[in-house]
């Protein structure tokens, strides 16, 4: 079984929509596993600099990592040093999780290209 990270090459016919589907699906669940570590590391961080509760804490790190920003005032220097040190990193998470999912479509669908023009354009 191939790897999350390994495509078809140039010359290999496109795999089937099934394969396709499964492939995406990892990648989903890769997203998936990403978020509720990234979730975890949220509500850690919150839970013991700002002392909130894990509701509490669920709702800002959930916020922060979607992008919409905190929902309640921070009150310790610390909360606000993690807060920002985990926006910087939500950031880039989202930027790494969504290409994780995106990339087996972008490859099929660039792949579907050279397989159009057949072997002869090639080398």
């Amino acid at each position: 079984m191939k790897g999350l990270t390994q495509f078809e090459y140039r010359g290999q016919n496109l795999i089937p929509v099934r394969r396709f589907a499964l492939r995406l699906g990892r990648a989903i669940l890769l997203w998936l596993g990403m978020a509720v570590i990234g979730m975890a590391i949220g509500m850690a961080g919150y839970m013991s600099t700002e002392g909130m509760s894990a509701i509490d804490a669920f709702v800002n790190a959930a916020m922060i990592l979607s992008g919409m920003g905190p929902v309640d005032q921070l009150k310790t220097d610390g909360g606000k040093l993690f807060a920002g040190a985990y926006a910087l990193f939500s950031g880039l998470f989202v930027v790494i999780a969504t290409g994780f999912v995106l990339a087996p479509v972008l490859h099929r669908v660039l792949h579907s290209f050279h397989v159009e023009e057949g072997k002869s354009n090639d080398d």
